[in-house]
């Protein structure tokens, strides 16, 4: 491998060792002659890649590393994140979703919906209208969609006590509804809601919201996984 390679020497870091992240070869052999050339993500900071930096953790933000792995088998790989933080649904597929179509992927991610869940004003049927409108269009124009059910930020450490129930009840009728519209609409869905990281306060970074990048690193585990499944590995 490179020097300037991000997994030089990966079987002798902690992440290679973590049973929820990817083992080392684990990423070759599940996307080995995968079709993809053209990779999009749309999102919010889930989509951005905000996160601190773990000892022995890949420095890298989980879509980054898929595109990383796509790309180690791929090398004619074109790769575009649009996500900014903060943004919900609404704002996402206003802002995000036009260029996200003129680039023409053939593989897309969306995550969208975690800040819509975490206020209190939050609407599901408005959120899922945003959500398959944005799957719905990309699928139209050719592209495999994959979809995702987000840690239940609740939580983390930054929620007080008294406010997790309800931060909960949100973000797990966010997962579930999002599991339903994938279904309904036949995306790549990965699962990460109820995974035991979640729960581990070691899991998020400093601001206490975002996961750190061995969440970061579970997650892209998590994807490369999904992907291997629909290419039958």
């Amino acid at each position: 491998m490179a020097a300037d390679d991000p997994l030089a020497g990966y079987g002798s870091l902690a992440e290679a060792t973590d049973p929820y992240c990817l083992a080392a070869g684990e990423a070759a052999r599940l996307l080995a002659g995968h079709p993809w050339k053209r990779f999009a993500v749309i999102g919010d900071s889930v989509a951005s890649g905000v996160g601190d930096p773990v000892p022995g953790y890949v420095e890298l933000a989980w879509c980054d590393r898929i595109r990383f792995e796509l790309a180690a088998q791929q090398p004619d790989l074109v790769y575009l994140n649009l996500g900014v933080r903060e943004l919900r649904a609404a704002e996402v597929r206003a802002t995000q979703l036009d260029e996200a179509l003129r680039f023409g992927p053939d593989l897309a991610l969306v995550v969208a919906g975690g800040n819509d869940a975490l206020r209190r004003s939050y609407r599901p049927d408005e959120t899922d209208a945003e959500l398959a409108a944005m799957v719905t269009a990309l699928q139209e124009a050719g592209a495999d969609v994959i979809t995702v059910g987000i840690f239940d930020a609740s939580y983390a450490p930054s929620f007080p006590v008294a406010v997790k129930p309800q931060v909960s009840e949100r973000m797990m009728t966010l997962s579930r509804r999002t599991a339903a519209l994938a279904a309904r609409l036949g995306t790549l869905h990965v699962d990460c809601t109820g995974h035991p990281a979640e729960r581990d306060p070691g899991s998020y970074s400093a601001d206490g919201i975002h996961g750190n990048l061995r969440s970061h690193g579970i997650c892209a585990a998590l994807t490369v996984r999904r992907l291997g499944t629909h290419l039958g590995r």
